[in-house]
């Protein structure tokens, strides 16, 4: 598939699971219904990637393109980190690094900050691997890389942390996860 920066990658589709093999796809689809859920009920229209969680993809370039093909505000992309050290913990974002469409970038790491705030606020930790603010810039991901609105890869987590995967694995962390994310996009959208 297209990197979105005149480069080819593989489509990664399957992502990762936790230790009682509690895929990520199931968590990224339950935390997605729950924000779309609640962004609805503050009135927006909201857009998923994915009619459902059966099968895998789109791939990403698909997911980058589809927000700005929709006329959305901004992008969220919504994942688990699966780092093989069981002792790493904590979220990060990503968004994209010098963006190959004008306007993106710094808006895109303002949704990040948004998003990182937010997380703060529902007492939830960055992970100290990915800087002290908890975002990263990066060139490699391809539905970033694609995206014509303000974007961010959110991994809220690491899925092989025990402590992390079980609150993943519980209804109550996952609303956790979607209620710091919609306060993100809030932030985001209103200022």
């Amino acid at each position: 598939m297209p990197d979105g920066r005149g480069g080819i990658k593989a489509c990664n589709t399957t992502g990762t699971a936790s230790a009682t093999d509690y895929p990520e796809h199931a968590f990224n689809w339950e935390v997605a219904a729950a924000v779309r859920e609640r962004l609805e009920d503050l009135g927006a229209e909201v857009v998923l990637s994915r009619e459902d969680d059966e099968g895998v993809g789109p791939c990403v370039d698909e997911r980058g393109q589809f927000a700005g093909d929709a006329g959305a505000d901004v992008l969220v992309s919504i994942h688990a980190n699966g780092t093989e050290d069981t002792s790493a913990a904590g979220f990060h974002m990503i968004v994209v690094e010098d963006s190959p469409h004008a306007g993106v970038a710094e808006p895109s790491r303002t949704l990040a900050e948004d998003m990182v705030e937010a997380f703060g606020a529902a007492d939830l930790a960055p992970n100290p691997a990915y800087g002290d603010d908890g975002i990263v810039a990066r060139t490699d991901i391809a539905g970033l890389n694609h995206a014509k609105v303000p974007a961010v890869l959110v991994e809220c987590g690491e899925m092989r942390n025990p402590d992390e995967a079980a609150l993943m694995e519980s209804a109550a962390g996952r609303e956790r996860y979607a209620a710091a994310i919609v306060a993100g996009v809030q932030e985001f959208l209103e200022d």
